[in-house]
């Protein structure tokens, strides 16, 4: 299998569909026996588990997933629709299974050597391949039914958390998928209604895939399915590798999407959202890679911060918008999705889980992805923060490992905002995960105020609008150079003094080096100023350095530019990109380091508040203590 995709047709997966059919209706299945009973307790939806051990005895079962499924409602002979669906799925699932099997077979040599050893068995090397790959091929068909079950069985509801997952069995393709019909049996075994039935059985797919996911490298070649990308379309069925879509399909896209000129003032995070819109659409879906990954300065994560009010939600509307309207003209399929404080969940791993198909949603290569992250102090916790919740501790680990973690890969089809109005209670170390600061501190000058009301008033009145040129403080090259001209020099107090110093010792900088003392000048100061928030300020000259229009009639038609080879796009884009200058480097320096001091400084207002009203607190209990002493009643 390459990287392109692998279409599986309804040819594919029909020729199965007698054998599935005799695997939902009955099957034997040889399992170790852990003392839990295959008859749930009356009433309880429980197993009864021996006191005895019973060593590694093995027993066999017989599974009859239908009748289970019939059992939800036993007084009606015929299912209802709720038990039919799912019914009809697990059977779907195990025809697609095997069909994915088949297309790693294929991909191998596993089919090669299976025609070779039904002519005579195979001996030594050849021997001991065949065994791997067949035992590959077989986890290859568990991970597909359970990602199919994954994908395709809506459920609304939390979980049960008494699901376990199956007693796997890798010897055949089809023996792997009769542990999990098996296991899926067990799950549903006791459901209460037909809504039970649905949660039960994705939770069974979350905790069977969990579990193949830890077995993994035990089995060799695999490596034929880790880039493969496969798609029914007939179910909306997709499977990337390993990277597992979570849960239920992605519903369209319901938005009020805003335009350009409707974002008044936060001119330079504005003129970025624009500029991240148009790289999203350079990316080459056969190559998986995004030409401005290669040239530099994509932006990958980013943090937009400011008062209440100023405008972050509305920033939000126009980049997905913007993204949108490019994905419709190109054909492009646009996911985009948004993480919030809703997700956090009581249940133990189950924040972490959410979270981590939040990413794998919006890292899906086969789309154009955009994830937003709202009030990201609330969602995700300090790790130092001992009065956080378990879920908000579980939230911050995956953002930290899947922004600029080990196994992080950029391919240059998604970007992740994190929005606050309190920055500065984030993760310290997930903060500086983020690749670019944006403050979003609204409208400014008098001519923002004055479009601002403008807009909002709307046209249902026939008051005059005077001496002003409507929108004229809005247009975006000229407002943003001045933006960036304002961090010539810094604006935050504690920055103001490092810079007033190394303009007194240094003067102006006009070598590397003279950056570079500016630099550990910062960190002298601001301790947080560490080697990745170097890398981020690098990688914002770099953007800088990319401070390309791309030109809108590239995004008019998909053949122009969208739909062109990635070497094509390549080639456009570098004829485009202009060395970085000096000017650049402080700007983004200060800019950056700007954020860091008023962060810094918003958290110690907070600790210093903090600790005064402990004390206020810690003075009036002694006060109250005083007088029930007093009285009598201290202790009463």
């Amino acid at each position: 299998m390459d990287t392109g995709l692998t279409v599986i047709t309804e040819e594919d997966v029909e020729k199965h569909r007698a054998l599935a059919q005799s695997f939902v209706t009955k099957i034997i299945v040889l399992e170790d026996d852990d003392g839990r009973s295959a008859t749930a307790l009356a009433g309880t939806g429980r197993r009864f588990v021996s006191t005895v051990s019973a060593g590694s005895v093995r027993r066999t079962r017989e599974v009859e997933l239908a009748r289970t499924i019939q059992s939800v409602r036993p007084d009606d002979p015929i299912m209802g629709i709720g038990q039919h669906t799912l019914l009809y799925r697990a059977r779907r699932a195990v025809q697609v299974a095997l069909a994915v099997g088949d297309a790693f077979s294929r991909a191998s040599d596993l089919e090669a050597l299976q025609q070779k050893n039904a002519r005579a068995p195979l001996e030594g090397e050849e021997a001991s391949a065949f065994k791997r790959l067949l035992s590959a091929s077989a986890y290859v068909a568990a991970f597909a039914f359970a990602a199919y079950l994954l994908q395709l069985v809506e459920a609304e509801g939390e979980p049960s958390n008494d699901v376990k997952e199956p007693h796997y069995n890798f010897d055949t393709q089809q023996d792997a998928v009769k542990s999990l019909i098996a296991g899926l049996d067990g799950a549903l075994a006791g459901a209460r209604d037909e809504a039970e039935l649905a949660t039960r059985t994705r939770r069974f797919a979350t905790e069977a895939i969990e579990g193949l996911l830890q077995r993994k490298a035990r089995f060799d070649g695999l490596g034929a399915f880790e880039t493969a990308h496969m798609r029914l379309d007939s179910d909306d069925f997709t499977l990337d590798g390993f990277d597992v879509a979570p849960g239920r399909k992605s519903k369209p896209l319901s938005m009020t999407f805003k335009k350009p000129e409707e974002v008044v003032g936060n001119h330079i995070a504005k003129y970025q959202s624009m500029k991240l819109a148009k790289m999203l659409m350079a990316y080459d879906f056969d190559r998986q890679l995004n030409p401005f990954v290669d040239l530099g300065g994509f932006l990958f994560t980013f943090i937009g911060d400011g008062a209440p009010g100023t405008g972050k939600t509305t920033l939000i509307q126009m980049i997905a918008g913007l993204v949108n309207g490019y994905c419709q003209v190109a054909g492009y399929p646009f996911h985009y999705e948004n993480f919030g404080v809703d997700q956090i969940s009581s249940y133990q791993g189950k924040s972490g889980q959410n979270c981590r198909a939040f990413i794998d949603n919006v890292l899906s290569p086969r789309t154009i992805g955009f994830g937003t992250i709202d009030d990201i102090d609330q969602v995700a916790a300090r790790r130092s923060d001992d009065r956080a919740s378990a879920g908000q501790h579980e939230i911050t680990g995956v953002l930290m490992a899947a922004f600029s973690g080990a196994t992080t890969v950029v391919r240059g089809n998604c970007s992740f905002g994190m929005f606050s109005n309190y920055p500065e209670n984030v993760d310290d170390a997930l903060r500086q995960r983020a690749g670019a600061r944006w403050l979003v501190d609204g409208p400014q000058s008098r001519d923002d105020y004055i479009d601002i009301f403008v807009l909002l008033a709307g046209k249902n009145h026939k008051i005059p609008l005077g001496d002003h040129k409507l929108y004229a403080a809005q247009e975006i090259q000229r407002a943003v150079s001045e933006a960036y001209e304002g961090y010539a020099k810094p604006h935050e107090d504690g920055l103001k003094a490092v810079y007033e110093r190394y303009m007194n010792d240094v003067g102006e900088p006009r070598t590397l080096t003279d950056i570079g003392t500016y630099l550990h000048m910062i960190k002298e100061a601001e301790p947080r100023f560490t080697g990745r928030a170097i890398k981020n300020v690098t990688d914002a000259i770099k953007m800088r350095a990319m401070d390309i229009e791309l030109p809108d009639e590239w995004f008019e038609k998909p053949e122009t530019f969208m739909h062109k080879g990635y070497d094509a796009k390549r080639d456009m884009i570098a004829e485009l990109r202009k060395p970085f200058t000096m000017d650049m480097v402080m700007q983004e320096v200060n800019r950056y380091a700007d954020s860091e001091f008023r962060y810094s400084d918003r958290a110690d207002d907070a600790a210093v508040e903090k600790m005064l009203k402990d004390a206020r607190l810690r003075e009036r209990a002694a006060k109250e203590m005083e007088e029930m002493k007093r009285k009598g009643v201290w202790g009463a």
